[in-house]
């Protein structure tokens, strides 16, 4: 459940592979096509993860269990 009673949909993706993937191939954009992010893998892949930042900001993201799947799932489950 959300803070506001509104129940969060949560996706079958492991959170742990994702994040996994983020730290180690990260710069490929490995993790967003684990997540159904083709295109923006594909921007992760030709621009080195957004010169390294938007890695950073997927890790935490990851983390911290707010980053969503294509289908706007949160990946959450460990």
């Amino acid at each position: 459940m959300s803070d506001y009673g509104i129940p969060i949909m949560i996706s079958s993706r492991s959170r742990l592979a994702a994040l996994l993937l983020a730290i180690f191939v990260g710069f490929l954009g490995i993790h967003r096509f684990y997540a159904g992010k083709v295109i923006t893998g594909i921007i992760w892949l030709l621009t080195g993860g957004l010169l390294g930042v938007g890695v950073i900001i997927d890790i935490i993201l990851i983390a911290i269990g707010v980053f969503r799947d294509k289908a706007g799932l949160v990946i959450q489950r460990w």
